[in-house]
């Protein structure tokens, strides 16, 4: 997730402290959005090939490019300053990721990559045309709302994981039944409204005139975004595939 805490008065904040760097701009932002994609393609397309002929590579660069991008994010929540430098290093780091954790996936469903693919940039552009035509709109209880969900289901995960490490599974995650189908279902529209929360920081930022860097952070925040809505993508096609 991006910082949420980048409010208007944050916005205003940056702007101030921003005068004489160049302002930020929407357009800024896209180029920068399609740069950083590219990066993360590239990586994980690099990533695959080298995988498939080394498997043995696939779980330790998969954590590591997990590690890589957790600090990287954890590092610009607090320093948005730095996202002109790591803001691609991150999007390289997570590509390496993606490559591993599709390869797994391939590996058990042949064809899910490209499926969860198309379904991920189909999910993004319907959300990007929804919220230029007006349908959907980022109001303050729409954010706290998905803001509020999407906190719970960051603990609901991170207890998955301390649970898994004494060999206790959470069901809803994995299981394959209608309500892991339905709790993954949840989760990938919670990751589209999410979207809505980017585009709306992008075009505040630069409404109240940002400092020119903030196009990367905001970059960073969509591709963050992104990429989360493709793993929970993968995993729900996974579970529909399962049922076959």
């Amino acid at each position: 997730m991006a910082n949420p805490t980048l409010s208007e008065k944050s916005f205003i904040k940056a702007a101030q402290e921003g005068i004489g760097q160049g302002a930020m701009t929407v357009q800024g932002t896209v180029n920068k959005i399609i740069l950083l994609g590219v990066l993360v393609i590239a990586s994980a397309a690099g990533s695959w090939f080298l995988f498939a002929s080394n498997p043995a590579l696939i779980m330790p660069l998969a954590i590591g490019g997990a590690i890589a991008g957790f600090v990287i994010a954890l590092i610009l929540a607090f320093k948005q300053q730095l996202a002109p430098t790591l803001a691609p290093i991150y999007a390289v780091v997570e590509g390496v990721f993606v490559g591993a954790i599709t390869l797994v996936f391939e590996s058990m469903y042949p064809g899910i990559g490209l499926s969860a693919v198309l379904l991920t940039f189909a999910i993004l552009a319907g959300m990007v045309g929804l919220y230029k035509a007006g349908v959907i709109r980022a109001t303050p209880t729409f954010k706290r709302t998905v803001m509020a969900a999407t906190a719970g289901v960051a603990i609901f995960y991170l207890v998955a994981m301390v649970l898994r490490m004494f060999s206790i599974e959470m069901p809803l995650i994995y299981d394959t039944g209608w309500f892991g189908i339905g709790f993954s279902l949840f989760v990938v529209g919670l990751a589209a409204f999410n979207l809505v929360l980017d585009l709306d920081r992008i075009e505040q930022g630069a409404a109240y005139g940002a400092p020119k860097y903030m196009e990367w952070y905001c970059a960073f925040g969509m591709i963050v975004t992104i990429v989360w809505l493709y793993i929970e993508v993968l995993r729900l096609l996974s579970k529909l595939s399962s049922r076959d």
